[in-house]
């Protein structure tokens, strides 16, 4: 312990002093600090050095902090996401020790959040793992990466990526993460101020948001790098549909799955019965126990139009994906899947036909829409048109590791589908079916809106506490580890 020694950086975004960077100058175990950040009119303490190159996140930022390390010949780099925040001597001694004991390549630990009262309640992280290289994975403020994992990096990263606009960061930590363990410490070690805590929080669609459209090209290009350095990417796939599995009963089956939507449910299934089409289709609606009059407003439904399959399952025990599992192996299920919540609407009616034309045209084994976010009124809200337009069809499919989603609505052909199956949860089970269509076969993409997406107070993503997120994140980080591992296997290749 006595031989460890560390540098800090940080990146400044205007001007002030860092109170990290002031705190952390006078303890024992750190040789240099240093802060990052083009315009910053002021630098904290009489031992801090100024570099160039911009904020931390860029490519240039990130190579100019990992060279000024270099010449600190300090053990560790402790890398400040953000400045705002309150480190201890003991939680930094707490850091150090479990970075040499672990041997890791990087570490981050849980924090406490300081409200506004000044009390404070414990923010924990959750752990890193091969599927964690979604680009906005949350790591706190701080990270502390040894030396060794680093040796040689900023070369590295200069004469393959260059000096990207957005992900210098993104770039170093999954490199990192080939060269040894991420690891969580699970105990927090330092306090985030209010201001920092409310600026690393992210809107739900930030995302794909089509103002980041620039952001997202250059992580998607980060990302397939590191997909080819592990033996994780793929070519495209050249593979249709699954032929067979007939006949149908219909073309076209809409399935909505839905638990107490007595708001919504008339709406949404009278938007998939007034679609237009020159085929035969039905609306299965998986009906999952409701106790709200959802039940009786869908027997009625169903009393005036043959076409409505309200199906009440026997199991009690079903998720999402065990509701679209009800509806794609029913017996009056058609060739075609569409997916609709329980709370939107298609935006008109031609979507479904629109959908099935795009079937027809590529042999595809789905097919994945843009959607539309309004409040649930129908009145646009922002970001707006969600098209996903980082989509190709020649990295669409290694890129789908990066992000959350693909888009909506979402539609599959039901004899591929039916060898895939979903996952019997209420989160994620649609992205779990995607990754795997997304390996083995073409799908399909439009880019119009044909679907309102309802962002309102009973949305299942909505107000949700941080346990549901980590475990929401955890579970999709879990996906891609085991999709991840299965590319591998399959021959994933430069």
């Amino acid at each position: 312990m006595s031989e460890a020694s560390l540098a800090v950086v940080a990146s400044q975004a205007g001007g002030g002093r860092l109170p990290l960077l002031d705190a952390v100058a006078q303890m024992a175990p750190v040789r240099r600090v240093a802060v990052s950040g083009d315009g910053v009119p002021s630098t904290p303490g009489d031992r801090a050095d100024r570099l160039s190159g911009g904020d931390l996140r860029s490519g240039a930022g990130a190579v100019a902090a990992l060279r000024w390390f270099e010449s600190t010949g300090a053990t560790h780099l402790l890398w400040a996401l953000s400045p705002q925040i309150e480190l201890s001597a003991a939680g930094l001694r707490r850091l150090l020790a479990a970075a040499e004991d672990s041997g890791a390549a990087a570490l981050y630990s849980d924090y406490f959040d300081r409200r506004e009262d000044g009390s404070t309640t414990i923010h924990p992280l959750v752990d890193y793992q091969a599927g964690s290289l979604r680009d906005d994975f949350d790591f706190g403020q701080l990270v502390l990466i040894s030396r060794a994992a680093i040796a040689g990096l900023a070369d590295v990263i200069t004469a393959e990526q260059g000096e990207n606009a957005y992900g210098g960061w993104y770039d170093l930590r999954l490199r990192l993460s080939e060269h040894g363990e991420i690891f969580h410490l699970p105990e927090p070690t330092y306090v985030v101020q209010p201001e920092a805590a409310k600026a690393a929080g992210e809107a739900h669609f930030n995302y794909v948001d089509p103002r980041n459209r620039d952001y997202q090209f250059e992580m998607e290009q980060v990302a397939t790098a590191h997909l080819k350095r592990i033996g994780a990417w793929l070519p495209p796939p050249s593979a249709g549909a699954v032929e067979g599995g007939g006949p149908f009963p219909v073309e076209a089956s809409v399935v909505i799955p839905v638990r107490n939507r007595a708001r919504t449910i008339a709406d949404s299934t009278r938007s998939a019965l007034g679609q237009g089409a020159d085929f035969p289709f039905n609306v299965i609606v998986v009906d999952n126990h409701s106790t709200d009059g959802t039940t009786a407003i869908l027997a009625e439904l169903a009393a005036h139009d043959a076409r409505l399959v309200h199906v009440v399952p026997r199991r009690t025990d079903l998720g999402i994906g065990g509701c679209w599992n009800e509806a794609i192996y029913h017996p009056q299920c058609g060739r075609y899947a569409v997916q609709l919540d329980s709370d939107d609407l298609y935006s008109d009616e031609r979507t479904l036909a629109r959908i099935v034309a795009e079937f027809h045209r590529g042999d595809y084994a789905a097919v994945i829409g843009s959607y539309t976010i309004v409040d649930f009124q129908l009145n646009v809200i922002p970001p707006g048109l969600i098209d996903h337009r980082e989509w190709s069809d020649a990295n669409g499919h290694n890129n789908a590791l990066r992000i959350a989603g693909l888009g909506a609505p979402r539609a599959f052909h039901v004899p591929t589908l039916r060898t895939i199956g979903f996952p019997n949860v209420s989160f994620g089970e649609d992205y779990a079916v995607a990754l795997q269509i997304t390996r083995r076969y073409r799908i399909g993409r439009i880019y119009d809106s044909l679907y309102w997406c309802r962002r309102w107070e009973d949305n299942t993503d909505h107000a949700l506490s941080l346990e549901a997120k980590n475990r929401y994140a955890v579970y999709k980080d879990r996906l891609r580890s085991i999709e991840i591992a299965a590319r591998q296997q399959a021959g994933g290749r430069a």
